[in-house]
């Protein structure tokens, strides 16, 4: 298996337990001793996720945050729709057909999927959302860049309405959902200022290197909306807030 199709595969739980790393037979979750406190433990695999120093979710606050005017717009190419969704125990995914991508500081990243965290991974002010999604997208060399929205509480959404009913309720589902370009561009908001900084996966085996980026401006979802993701999740799928160390958040 490629570097890049390993990473963004494990990237926040596709399959992990089950066949990236079936041989080391851990299997993680978000409760009790399967919870995010106890995943360095679980196979030596997963020792980044009690070792690392550049660690993800994070809280962005002013403390850590540097303001620089040579910050590169993300360049958003998303043109292809999507194939699937898919409930992989762990989140709700949707795949994405080859051919969309962003490109930022020069480099492009295809983007291979998008997924959701309630309540929010990461923080904003110590702010918690509702609800996360995570734009997942890979560089030929095999480097990750994903780019998070957050959901303030609102108005029913339409475009995740689309994903909820097809999103299926049992682990390891699979269901065909055909979202336009133009609708999934929808899910972006119409300003895309963001906040920048290097992390990790949110997952076992929180490998490092990952390039964050933060939209500051939000989407919103309507509370029956986060109620019925979590009916089908069963329990909240976020990792806990990380220490920031020595990073700076550019923005």
């Amino acid at each position: 298996m490629k570097k890049s199709n390993l990473l963004v595969s494990s990237l926040c739980a596709l399959a992990l337990s089950t066949s990236l790393y079936a041989g080391h037979g851990a299997h993680w979750g978000y409760t009790g001793h399967e919870g995010p406190e106890h995943w360095g433990d679980l196979a030596e695999a997963y020792s980044m996720c009690k070792m690392g120093k550049s660690q993800s979710p994070i809280n962005i606050t002013k403390e850590v945050s540097v303001s620089t005017k040579d910050l590169d717009a993300i360049k958003f190419g998303y043109t292809t729709g999507s194939v699937d969704v898919i409930n992989n125990g762990h989140t709700i995914q949707v795949n994405i057909a080859n051919g969309s991508s962003i490109t930022v500081d020069g480099k492009t990243y295809a983007l291979k999927q998008f997924h959701f965290h309630t309540p929010s991974e990461n923080n904003i002010e110590g702010k918690s959302f509702p609800l996360e999604a995570h734009f997942v997208h890979a560089a030929e060399d095999g480097s990750l860049a994903v780019v998070g929205l957050m959901f303030e509480e609102g108005k029913e959404n339409e475009v995740l309405k689309s994903v909820w009913e097809k999103m299926p309720h049992k682990a390891d589902g699979k269901a065909p959902l055909a979202l336009s370009a133009e609708t999934l561009n929808k899910l972006l908001p119409t300003a895309k200022d963001y906040y920048l900084f290097n992390g990790s996966l949110t997952t076992p085996p929180c490998s490092e290197g990952v390039k964050w980026m933060v939209l500051k401006n939000y989407s919103h979802i309507s509370k029956a909306q986060v109620e019925e993701f979590l009916h089908v999740m069963h329990h909240h799928n976020n990792r806990p807030i990380q220490p920031v160390n020595a990073r700076k958040v550019i923005k």
